[in-house]
């Protein structure tokens, strides 16, 4: 079975524009949260959110096709562009029929979507649409646009799985590499979801914070008074390559990407399984897959939404899985700075896996100042400080609405294992 390993990063993000300002302000406990600048908030609970902030577009894309791209598609592909000059990839000397693109989204071209259809309902005259309004609005349209774009012919398509999208994407990209089915896969995920509909209906399902005097504060995971999540944007690119094809163009590799596990809770449309089964499944599933133990687990880079059901099913699972090892372990919640990306969110957080896996450092759990009781007083949340350790193995958890679970796993790389 060939091996992947990890070979480019890019990234958009509510604290940085780029893979670099995204990890440091990640380690120097940076909040992205401010209040919501793209709509007017009068009639909304939640009147904050994540929010990418000095975005240009005109940096990556040529100023006539913008007006042809949503902005979840402006942040994939701005993503990509860093992530493909990171990986030294020469395209003229690469076989662009195995390379592949596999792109994940929650919620696709929502804000687009929004756009049109209230200028519908408020039009009297000859309703009037977009000509490009189907192409901005699907979900598959990022991946479309970055294999037009550098002219990659290997296999294309988009996932939906609610919040564990771009951690199913990596999954599948994994698959393939590994088949030998393709060389190099660009995969991640990219979500623009800050717009009125999605503020509204989450506010109705009383799932986001209401924390509107203290943003900043507001995603506090694992904490006694956390209140709901933090929504937020943005786009996470890896570049996932068959490692002798990597080995053979010289190329810089990160880590080595070596298991994943997928499940189901299989228990409620929105809320996770009390005990966090699928959580359970997903992460042994993993170690199996990665040929792992406990034992081996330095760090995990939990879901941790910081709502209340939630975070407790999460550390319900992880004590079970890791029941004898939890001393060895540290744990963080990076949604305390970048709050929830949705669809983007496992990929920024496998960046920041990796990352931690390069720099031996693990990013903080931010605004944990009262410890949840129910929360296993064994697990080493990493509170509001980032620590130095050696990282040789990270565990990257998405859970989805729906009972979508999904598990990744980062190992520093050996070239003889």
């Amino acid at each position: 079975m060939k091996r992947a390993v990890i070979t480019g990063l890019g990234a958009v993000t509510p604290i940085g524009n780029n893979v670099g300002d995204f990890w440091e302000n990640l380690l120097n406990g940076k909040s992205g949260a401010s209040a919501i600048t793209k709509f007017e908030t009068l009639h909304h609970k939640t009147k904050f959110a994540c929010e990418v902030k000095n975005f240009d577009p005109l940096q990556f894309i040529e100023k006539q096709e913008i007006r042809k791209l949503d902005l979840f598609t402006q942040y994939a592909l701005a993503a990509t562009d860093e992530c493909m000059r990171d990986s030294g990839l020469n395209l003229e000397r690469c076989d662009l029929t195995k390379v592949g693109v596999i792109m994940a989204t929650g919620m696709g071209g929502m804000q687009s979507f929004e756009e049109e259809i209230l200028a519908f309902g408020q039009n009297d005259l000859i309703p009037r649409f977009n000509p490009f309004f189907a192409t901005k609005i699907i979900p598959n349209i990022a991946a479309g646009q970055i294999t037009i774009r550098y002219g990659f012919h290997g296999i294309s398509y988009s996932v939906v799985s609610a919040c564990a999208s771009s951690n199913n994407a990596i999954a599948n990209a994994l698959d393939l590499i590994r088949l030998g089915r393709a060389n190099i896969i660009i995969t991640g995920g990219a979500e623009a979801p800050i717009v009125q509909g999605a503020i509204g209906g989450f506010n109705s399902m009383k799932a986001l914070s209401l924390l509107n005097d203290s943003p900043e504060t507001a995603s506090r995971p694992f904490d006694k008074t956390r209140d709901g999540f933090v929504i937020g944007e943005g786009a996470g690119i890896l570049m996932i390559e068959e490692l002798e094809h990597a080995l053979n163009r010289g190329a810089k590799i990160y880590c080595e990407l070596v298991g994943y596990g997928a499940a189901s809770d299989a228990f409620h449309v929105a809320a996770p399984h009390p005990d966090g089964l699928g959580a359970i499944l997903t992460m042994e599933g993993a170690l199996s897959d990665s040929g792992l133990t406990p034992d081996d687990v330095t760090y995990i880079n939990a879901h941790a939404t910081s709502t209340p059901a939630g975070d407790i099913s999460e550390c319900k699972a992880i004590a079970t899985v890791f029941n004898n090892s939890l001393n060895r372990i540290k744990i963080s919640a990076t949604k305390s700075m970048t709050g929830h990306l949705l669809g983007a969110a496992g990929a920024i957080e496998a960046i920041a896996c990796i990352k931690s896996i390069e720099r031996n450092e693990i990013p903080p759990t931010m605004n944990l100042t009262e410890r949840d009781p129910e929360i296993n007083s064994l697990l080493d949340l990493t509170p509001n400080k980032a620590v130095k350790k050696e990282i040789l193995v990270a565990l990257n958890n998405t859970f989805g609405f729906g009972g979508h679970t999904v598990t990744t796993v980062f190992k520093k790389y050996q070239h003889s294992s």
